[in-house]
């Protein structure tokens, strides 16, 4: 009959305290280094510009239900300003709202890695197809058609890593905000681009929170 020695238990289970600790230590080192590095290089948040907004379909039905119907495609550049800092864009969503309330659907923007000082553009078409709407803001559209303009806020939300050397942090959220100013009829400022759609050039700054 053969029973396990109790010494060799013992050792083990020193071995795996003592391995447990040793790799404790090794972590709040690493952690350590990266609060300092990042406390050195400082990194900024990237910057946003939303260049152009082609707008396909814009309707709104001004009787109940209120629906609102709307195409457009946006052309977005983002901006890293940071040296020796790198960004990973994971998951971008990229949508319209009017006054508060959501009136397109989210368009998935594909994963982007951005070297430090460096350039990204993305071109999304976001739509809606008879999104109803509160009545309120449809008397507030059908006021602001009629003056010949309204403002859109392209949101586009999502997550984003930052890279320093072979170090990648943790998930940050991301929230950017920009104002579409579109003129209608004799007011229009846009180009037409057949079709019915009209491009406008905005190279409008948009607002970040990370």
């Amino acid at each position: 009959m053969s029973s396990k020695c109790p010494n060799h238990d013992h050792k083990w289970r020193k071995f795996w305290r003592r391995a447990f600790k040793v790799g404790l230590v090794i972590f709040f080192i690493l952690l350590v280094i990266v609060l300092i590095v990042f406390a050195i290089l400082h990194p900024r948040k990237p910057t946003f510009v939303l260049q152009d907004a082609t707008v396909y379909a814009f309707n709104v039905s001004t009787y109940p239900p209120n629906l609102l119907t709307s195409t457009f495609q946006v052309t977005v550049l983002a901006h890293n300003p940071n040296d020796n800092i790198a960004i990973y864009y994971d998951t971008l969503d990229a949508y319209a709202t009017y006054q508060g309330q959501q009136i397109t659907l989210r368009s998935r923007l594909p994963p982007t890695y951005a070297d430090d000082n460096t350039n990204q553009v993305w071109s999304p078409f976001i739509y809606g197809n008879q999104v109803p709407i509160a009545p309120y803001n449809a008397e507030i559209l059908t006021q602001a058609e009629a003056i010949g303009s309204v403002t859109v806020n392209i949101k586009i939300d999502g997550g984003l890593r930052w890279r320093v050397g072979a170090i990648t942090t943790g998930s940050y959220n991301i929230h950017i905000q920009c104002p579409a100013y579109i003129t209608f009829g004799g007011q229009s400022t846009g180009i037409s681009v057949g079709n019915n759609a009209v491009k406008y050039q905005l190279m409008q700054s948009c607002s970040v929170s990370v």
